[in-house]
């Protein structure tokens, strides 16, 4: 079973370690920065200048996706159930509103910029709720062109950096606390491994909040799959797409282990809590390994203004509810 997971991975995943242990050590050193975002920079600096061959790509794959989902996994069993149950509650009106904020931004301002109506929405879902899964998940029942596909994953992929990058910093120009900051990681950045990456470079406790706040945000995904299917479905033959498959399972795995970190033996968690951490660098270090820069150049620049337009409704518009319900 051990063999079969790694099959193929051994060689792309010797090349995330090799990045993601300095980038740990950087990470102590430059704690503004942190590990994650360190590591994303140095993968995105080695695939400017090395294509990585097709022997490193299951293992590229495998860091930036399955050990990502494990990390966060990981988390859970560091955070007791009634801890995530009131983090995820506490964030929902303030997920709420951003998800709706995105789409009503996302659908003015690109019939504004003429933009194509699949086009908007799969801006509009990955802004919204979680970045590249949203857009993967909504794929099936919009059938979009594949080119709108690439547009979308390219413009949202883009403002991952841009967040990892501006975040933290923005957060303490404003004076956030480590609650106030985790809310707004997990609120308005798109995908969980961004939110990860600028959350954790805040510190551990804004980490672990931010992901809760994500991980409750990324449920959004199967109301959002199920009322598109719908819209995009009826009348055209084609097939529902099954439930099961738009569930983030890892979410759920998430949720049943802060059930059993309650019965865990705190030299366990304590061990799980310190792996975490390193797991993440590793998924970002493979996220930066994995992506092609010169996608976005090819996006064209109304789907970047649109994405722009819209990632920053949805980071004013988290402020601005966490300033009016007195959370910051």
């Amino acid at each position: 079973m051990h063999n079969k997971l790694l099959s193929g991975k051994a060689p792309g995943l010797a090349l995330v370690i090799a990045i993601a242990v300095p980038a740990m050590f950087l990470g102590h050193l430059f704690p503004l920065l942190g590990g994650a975002v360190i590591a994303m920079l140095l993968g995105l600096g080695c695939r400017s200048v090395y294509q990585p061959g097709a022997a490193l790509q299951p293992g590229l794959q495998f860091a930036s996706k399955q050990v990502l989902q494990y990390s966060i996994v990981g988390l859970g069993f560091s955070l007791p159930i009634h801890e995530v149950v009131r983090t995820g509650l506490t964030s929902l009106p303030v997920s709420l509103i951003t998800l709706a904020v995105a789409f009503a931004v996302a659908l003015a301002v690109g019939k504004l910029l003429h933009i194509p109506e699949k086009l908007k929405i799969l801006i509009g879902a990955g802004t919204a709720i979680c970045g590249g899964s949203a857009i993967a998940a909504i794929t099936p029942v919009l059938r979009p062109d594949d080119h709108d596909t690439a547009y979308a994953l390219s413009t949202i992929f883009l403002f991952n950096i841009v967040a990892v990058m501006i975040f933290p910093a923005l957060g303490r120009h404003f004076g956030m606390s480590d609650t106030g900051f985790g809310l707004w990681a997990g609120t308005a950045i798109n995908d969980t491994s961004s939110v990860v990456a600028a959350a954790y470079a805040w510190n551990n406790f804004a980490g672990e909040y931010a992901t809760i706040v994500k991980l409750t945000r990324a449920m959004m995904i199967v109301p959002v799959t199920l009322v598109l299917g719908l819209l995009f479905s009826r009348g055209r033959g084609a097939a529902a797409v099954p439930l099961h498959k738009n569930v983030p399972w890892f979410i759920v795995l998430f949720v049943l282990a802060s059930v059993v970190n309650e019965w865990l033996p705190p030299a366990l968690t304590a061990a799980i809590r310190q792996l975490a951490p390193f797991m993440i660098v590793l998924a970002l270090a493979g996220i930066g390994l994995s992506t092609d820069v010169q996608r976005l150049r090819r996006a064209g620049w109304k789907p970047l203004l649109l994405g722009l337009v819209v990632w920053c409704s949805v980071a004013v518009s988290s402020l601005l509810v966490q300033h009016l319900t007195g959370m910051i």
